[in-house]
């Protein structure tokens, strides 16, 4: 890991809460001979309270960690690691990621040809095989649901084609997954950083559609790639679960309130309450009878979890989680 306390040119910042199997995997990746761009690699920990830390600021000293005030969400994260980075330019990594030197080298030369591209990704391989989606658009009233989102697409697809046709082995989508995310300092600056009105998911939509706003473009590069373990930092357990899942459904709402105005804001807020409501509701009762099976048994939580959810939003009269740091 070639590196300086100066001209750093990449920031590599990856927000970690307890993925530590997968975490040094990806730490080993980044060990690779380089000679063309200075980089640091900072680990920023959110409170995972095992003491594993300490192992691994060992193992890896070339590394630096920095330990959070607890488990604030992934936009905190990516923030506070930010924060303490020397990078003109940050690389947002998953701890399931396994990261290469010709991916970063290549989303790095991009970025500084094109400052007009304020978000720079990559392709994502499956570890299993295959290639995560690349193609994402925003959400909006007809992709709320995977069945109108389904329809949306068949209705618009020769749009959609057009839209994503790619060129020159890029492409441009609405917003990429944060588990690889190559931008400037000066574009996160300029944007005022990660959203921390999500505890965790759609804050990476919520990056690119601020970048859009300012007028900066969404780049994916096509003949870069970076193998993504997907879900292995948040799916542990079937109590981890219930919270990621829970916090997925939260977060579109939040979303939601950030970027829909008016009507459309109210009617898809109300859809959302309604879908969720009973769609959650039909799969608690299956799962009260399956109890035995732990994905049968995770659908009750996740009614349960809903139901106070709801209740607390009436009452505090936000859409906010109550573990955003923005709810704080």
């Amino acid at each position: 890991m070639k590196s300086s306390t100066n001209n750093i040119d990449i920031s590599i910042v990856i927000v970690n809460y307890r993925s530590w199997k997968h975490l040094k995997d990806c730490l080993n990746s980044l060990k690779f001979e380089n000679n063309e761009f200075l980089f640091e690699v900072i680990v920023v920990d959110n409170n995972s309270s095992d003491k594993k830390i300490e192992v691994f600021q060992e193992d890896f000293s070339e590394v630096k960690f920095l330990q959070n005030t607890g488990n604030n969400g992934f936009a905190n994260g990516c923030n506070f690691g930010a924060q303490h980075s020397k990078g003109k330019y940050l690389l947002f990594l998953n701890p399931d990621t396994i990261a290469n030197k010709d991916a970063i080298e290549k989303m790095w030369n991009f970025a500084k040809a094109n400052p007009t591209k304020g978000i720079v990704s990559c392709e994502q391989k499956k570890s299993k095989g295959g290639y995560e989606k690349s193609q994402r658009i925003f959400l909006n009233t007809f992709t709320l649901f995977g069945l109108t989102r389904a329809l949306y697409r068949f209705l618009n697809k020769k749009r959609l084609q057009n839209k994503f046709e790619t060129k020159e082995n890029i492409l441009f989508p609405d917003w990429v997954s944060g588990s690889v995310v190559f931008i400037s300092k000066e574009w996160l600056n300029q944007i005022n950083g990660w959203n921390e009105d999500y505890w965790m998911y759609y804050e990476d939509m919520d990056l690119c559609r601020r970048v859009q706003n300012s007028n900066g473009q969404i780049a994916l590069l096509k003949d870069a790639e970076i193998i993504h373990n997907h879900g292995g930092a948040s799916r542990l357990n079937i109590k981890t679960a219930s919270i990621t899942k829970t916090e997925v459904l939260i977060s579109k709402h939040v979303y939601i309130s950030n970027h829909f105005k008016g009507f459309e804001n109210g009617i898809a807020q109300c859809c959302l309450v309604v879908n969720n409501l009973i769609i959650k509701l039909l799969l608690g009762i299956i799962g009260v009878l399956l109890f035995f099976i732990p994905k049968m048994r995770l659908n009750v939580y996740l009614f349960l979890k809903m139901i106070r959810y709801y209740f607390s939003s009436l009452i505090r009269m936000s859409w906010l989680s109550k573990r955003s740091m923005n709810a704080k």
